[in-house]
């Protein structure tokens, strides 16, 4: 289920916050992170980069604006961008991941392997074995055992980055049975599952595959 109603809700409290705030930074993000989870990309975007433009110095920080950047396909912004991130955040695969992923559909996935990022010590078990897969070191399988291993959060990010690797791979029909299983299996308070609900939306990819 996409909860747009409440979705809806928050971004009328961050309309009316900002009308009373309009110099400050942080609910600029806030709304452009609801616009994001409604979809709205071309307007999480202009939050975003409202955003900066009131504060220069949270560039570094705009990982969210990388990520609506790869959903407006504007791919070398959103490289640049998690390049930029990970400055400030060196040991997060995922800035790592999401760079891939914007190099992998912007120039190939053969670029995107060469140009993968060194990350050692992010502490999240999951995350180190996504790393893996898309390193070349590891399989799908070795995801999803990790990923049960961890329960329902593990099981959420195994699926998400398992649908993301197959997407940029041209391999759609595990893309989409991932990301769906993601988005509709395994429920988490946490911005990547509004995220894969957003895929589901924009890719059209509303029910699991009839098996």
């Amino acid at each position: 289920m996409f909860f747009s109603n409440s979705l809806e809700n928050q971004l009328q409290r961050w309309n009316e916050t900002i009308r009373n705030q309009p110099k400050n930074p942080n609910v600029y993000i806030h709304r452009g992170m609801v616009n994001f989870q409604l979809a709205k990309i071309d307007e999480s975007i202009q939050d975003f980069d409202m955003a900066e433009q009131l504060d220069a110095r949270i560039k570094p920080y705009l990982w969210q604006r990388g990520l609506s950047y790869y959903y407006a396909e504007r791919f070398a912004e959103g490289a640049e961008q998690f390049e930029i991130d990970l400055t400030v955040n060196a040991q997060d695969v995922e800035e790592t991941v999401w760079r891939y992923l914007c190099i992998a559909r912007s120039l190939g996935v053969e670029k995107a392997c060469n140009s993968l990022l060194t990350v050692k010590n992010d502490p999240r078990r999951i995350m180190q074995r996504v790393y893996d897969l898309y390193a070349g070191n590891c399989t799908a399988d070795d995801v999803l055992t990790v990923g049960e291993s961890e329960g329902i959060k593990g099981n959420f990010y195994s699926h998400l980055y398992l649908g993301l690797y197959y997407e940029v791979e041209n391999n759609v029909d595990l893309a989409h049975d991932y990301i769906v299983k993601a988005a509709d299996n395994y429920k988490i308070d946490d911005y990547m599952w509004y995220l894969a609900q957003v895929h589901k939306k924009l890719r059209g990819w509303i029910y699991s595959n009839p098996k």
